[in-house]
């Protein structure tokens, strides 16, 4: 879904923030267009952001966390899965 006005006659920091636009691909629709879901779309957010809205570093120990939390939370019921 690529609906470039969400919200008519808003600042483009709300609709398409400059922090998650660049590279040819809208961040959001790329974590959509994926099903990445909530932990690795908000890790995808924080590593395609990194350095851009603050220290990179931050950013990638945000995205850090984010991955930590699934692998917690589905890497493990993937691997209870798996097991015999």
């Amino acid at each position: 879904m690529s609906d470039k006005k969400y919200i008519e006659g808003a600042a483009d920091d709300v609709n398409q923030p400059s922090h998650y636009c660049d590279g040819g691909i809208e961040t959001i629709d790329f974590i959509e267009a994926k099903e990445l879901g909530f932990h690795l779309g908000n890790a995808v957010k924080y590593i395609s952001r990194a350095g851009k809205k603050g220290l990179a570093v931050k950013d990638i120990q945000k995205a850090a966390w984010y991955l930590a939390r699934w692998l917690a939370h589905q890497g493990q019921k993937l691997l209870d899965e798996t097991t015999p």
